[in-house]
This record gives structure tokens, sequence and C-alpha cells, in this order.
């Protein structure tokens, strides 16, 4: 859902056109958004030249001998323009969990597109299950803090840093082991892969990009959060199952290598048979491979239903 306010003497739809011919440049998703919030009222873009990214803040180039620029608050601040006449709506519409992205065009604001992100009813349920689990959530994001914070109070997420820049994400992380703790991060964007190479464990989600892909350690093959719940739990299965093998291999050994060298013949005259020793260790194979097997009925709880 996209949302075009104009504060200068320009038509929404034309305001739009002038945000999504400049955002057609970028592969951030807030661009595509709005690149299809064009498409779905029916407006043609127009080509860009001299476009360029500016890290964390937003994008800009010449649009038919406009420049246009388009990003947050720091992006305009940057610029020398002033955007506080239209602070306030824009904090109403961050409060309600929606990101607001100023455009300016020939160094003047001229209003801001506003993305709202409906919350996917797997994501909730992903948040649950990580509760559930005793896992910590911290939500990073370079967002502005109402809108971090709105959408952080409608999964029910504990932390928010917001209004971080991509370079800063890794920093974050950092810090957070420093102070004791094991990160799992997971993201999808270019901007994200110093965070995903910085965290104990990186989750990159299969439908972003290749540097985020070939950057996590575990890729998740949907778009779906829960399928990161399932990665820990599945995790945390193996694990067990590894102690238990163990536990299994030693309790047959320590059982029955005192057997085999003859401790019981003294006092029972009980004495171990090769045969019996070779069907006694194939036991014990049978025992642990048996039990690793079972792992293959294995379905975590975060996909279950």
């Amino acid at each position: 859902l996209v949302t075009v306010k104009s504060v200068i003497d320009l038509s929404e739809n034309d305001l739009l056109k002038f945000a999504a011919s400049l955002e057609a440049g970028s592969e951030h998703p807030l661009a595509q958004a709005i690149v299809n919030g064009a498409k779905e009222r029916n407006i043609s873009l127009n080509k860009i030249q001299n476009f360029s990214s500016v890290t964390g803040k937003g994008v800009k180039g010449n649009i038919d001998s406009h420049q246009v620029s388009l990003g947050n608050a720091r992006m305009m601040e940057d610029l020398g323009l002033n955007s506080s006449a239209l602070e306030e709506e824009a904090n109403r519409l961050r409060a309600e969990g929606q990101t607001v992205m100023f455009v300016a065009i020939d160094q003047q604001v001229a209003g801001f597109v506003c993305v709202a992100d409906p919350i996917k009813e797997t994501a909730l349920q992903a948040i649950q299950e990580l509760h559930k689990n005793n896992i910590k959530i911290v939500m990073i994001t370079g967002d502005n803090s109402r809108s971090a914070e709105a959408i952080a109070g409608l999964l029910g997420i504990e932390q928010t840093l917001s209004e971080v820049l991509p370079e800063d994400k890794s920093a974050e992380i950092k810090r957070m082991q420093e102070g004791g703790s094991r990160v799992a991060f997971v993201g999808d964007g270019i901007n994200d892969a110093p965070a995903l190479a910085q965290a104990d464990v990186g989750i990159a989600i299969g439908s972003g990009t290749d540097v985020a892909i070939e950057t996590g350690d575990i890729v998740l093959m949907k778009d779906d959060l829960r399928d990161a719940v399932a990665a820990i739990q599945l995790s945390r299965k193996v694990i067990s199952r590894i102690k238990l093998n163990i536990f299994w291999a030693f309790a047959y050994n320590a059982l029955l290598v005192p057997v085999a060298a003859g401790a019981l013949y003294p006092a029972f005259g009980i004495t171990f048979r090769p045969e019996l020793a070779g069907l006694a260790m194939a036991a014990s194979s049978v025992t642990v491979i048996s039990l690793s097997l079972l792992l293959k009925k294995y379905i975590p709880p975060a996909i279950k239903n």
C-alpha cells in the first residue's frame, strides 16, 4: 500500500511518478513497492540519469532535467532541506508502522511517499515460536524509531535498534557478542551482508540478494520466517540426538568391554565368546544409526501445522 502527499503545485500521481521513476534504479524492497504502486495507478515511468544511492538514507538522480532526491529525514538534512512542515503527519503514519520517504525536486521538499508493509501472519507465528524457545529478539532497522516501535509492538518484539546505518549493523551485533550473547541474524539485502558475516549464525532469506545468500550460513528457501525458527529447532534436536548417541555408545563400551576382558570370569565363570562380542558391537552400531535415522521423521514445531 503506497500513500502519497504533495505540498507543492504537483498532483499526487505526478509526485509518485517522480518517486517511482527514481526508485526503478534501486533493488531495495521499498523501492520495488513504490514502483509497483505506480504501476497499479497506470503511471508510466521516465528515464533516469546520474542515479546514485546514499547508503542508509535514500537515492537521487536526474529526471527530465529535474534533480530529484528521495529518502529519509537525514537525507533531507544532508541536502540542506527542511522537512519539518511534514513531520507531524509523517509521525502519525510512522506510529502506524508505515515507512515515510521524503521527495525533493530541484532542492525543494515536494512531499512524501509512504509505504505500508502489512505484517505477515507467519512472521507473528515465528516470533511467538522464538519466545517459546526462550530466544530474545532484537529488531535492527534503518527505519525511523516510531515506525520500528510500532511494528515491534504489533509483533511482540522486546527490543528495537532503529535508524541504524547498514555499516553499523555488524557493529551492533559485535556489541551483543561482546556482552556474552550468541547471535543469529536474519537478513536479505546487500546491506545485511556484513551483519550476516559478523553473526555467529547468518540466516539469509532465499528471495533476497545474491550477496546476502552467499554470506549466510543458512539459506531459507522460502520467504517465511518460520523456517528460521525451524532451523533452530532442528539444530537443537540434532545436538540432542548426538548427545544421546554418545551416551549409548559409552554405555555399551563401559558395560561390555570389561566383560569381554574377563572381569566376570573369576566370580561367575562368565566369558564373552567372539561371536557374541561381534553381535554386541553390531547392536551398538545399529542402535546409534537407528536413533539418527529417526530424525527423518522429525518435523520442527514451527512448521508442523
